[in-house]
């Protein structure tokens, strides 16, 4: 049995069987959820859950400050700061951005791939956030948490494949299986986490480039135009997808011809997003 074969009839066992073991999320991200989720919550008390992270909290600062909020006052402390972006929305950005700890490994090549994952996870989420804000009626912080979990199934696989150091030589191999199956992992996860259901499709359905599940643009088309328009010029691996047959492109009112990178308008709130997220 080939090396291929091999890791992934072993992958494949571990999932049907329910032996794959899933990551769990950040504790912070779960007492920020339990906070939000009770009806008799305020900004003090969440801000004071929160405040046990202080990194986190410093970068929840940093968005509420931002060009993205349109706030004309600069808030200095949390409680101002949950204020102004509200509960939910602070919930989406803390339980996405506390998953950042999440991409690292102690083995070398594999902790290469997980930061580099999360860097294109942090784009694929900012371009969400545009698109979602100007050509639909989504929320945009859900579609930036979108953006984010996108690539979540290959936290478990790659941790898999720490153990079986032959498959991480071969690095278009694992891409290969990667591909495969971030979309089955990436749902059992995001199900785990109890996600919202119109979050789970994202990281099998963005990449189902035939999917139309109605006339109305979901959280799912958002992030499939987002993905395609993430990648830098030459190194997208879907260069050869005719993007004109895709329905998301549609749905979102776009040209299939479009690059938010190129157009004023978006670019500028583009930047803003990933200065806000990074």
């Amino acid at each position: 049995m080939s090396l291929e074969k091999e890791f992934l009839a072993e992958l494949i066992d571990a999932i049907t069987n329910d032996r794959l073991t899933l990551p769990t999320l950040p504790e912070v991200a779960l007492r920020i959820r339990e906070a939000v989720n009770d009806p008799e919550v305020n900004s003090e008390t969440l801000a004071s859950v929160i405040g046990q992270d202080a990194a986190l909290a410093a970068r929840i600062i940093k968005v509420a400050n931002s060009p993205l909020m349109r706030g004309s006052v600069v808030v200095d402390n949390l409680q101002l700061a949950i204020t102004r972006m509200g509960m939910a929305f602070v919930r989406n950005l803390a339980t996405g951005l506390a998953m950042e700890q999440m991409f690292q490994a102690t083995h070398d090549a594999v902790d290469k791939r997980l930061r580099d994952s999360w860097q294109h996870s942090l784009e694929v989420a900012s371009i969400s956030h545009v698109l979602a804000s100007n050509f639909t009626k989504l929320k945009s912080d859900q579609a930036t948490l979108a953006g984010l979990v996108h690539e979540i199934g290959i936290l478990p696989i790659l941790t898999l494949a720490e153990e079986n150091p032959a498959i991480l030589e071969h690095e278009a191999v694992l891409d290969k299986i990667i591909n495969r199956l971030n979309g089955k992992v990436g749902r059992a996860i995001l199900k785990a986490w109890e996600f919202p259901e119109e979050l789970l499709e994202v990281p099998s359905g963005c990449t189902d480039f035939s999917r139309d599940k109605g006339p109305v643009a979901d959280y799912v088309d958002v992030v499939t135009v987002a993905k395609l328009q993430s990648y830098p010029e030459g190194e997208n691996p879907y260069a050869k997808v005719d993007t004109s047959t895709i329905p998301a492109f549609q749905k979102l009112g776009l040209s299939h011809e479009i690059d938010v990178h190129h157009v004023d308008e978006l670019a500028e709130e583009l930047e803003e997003t990933k200065q806000a997220l990074g």
